[in-house]
């Protein structure tokens, strides 16, 4: 196991981190351990443009979207 020191963190952010591992019931350096791996390691894999639009559902025709002038 790597350890990780980080410096100059603003008062604001650190207790926000010890509220949140009290909510918890965990260390403030185990909140921290999570935090970290959701943010790199845990999150969903980006979907590309394609599955994005692939997903999306058939609410009607070319036509009902058509742009008119007024």
């Amino acid at each position: 196991m790597a350890n990780l020191v980080v410096r100059n963190v603003d008062e604001e952010i650190a207790i926000a981190l010890k509220q949140q591992a009290a909510s918890h019931g965990t260390s403030a350096e185990a909140e921290h351990r999570r935090i970290l791996g959701e943010a790199l390691l845990i999150r969903p894999k980006r979907r590309s443009f394609s599955e994005v639009l692939s997903s999306m559902p058939n609410v009607g025709e070319d036509a009902d979207f058509e742009r008119t002038r007024e």
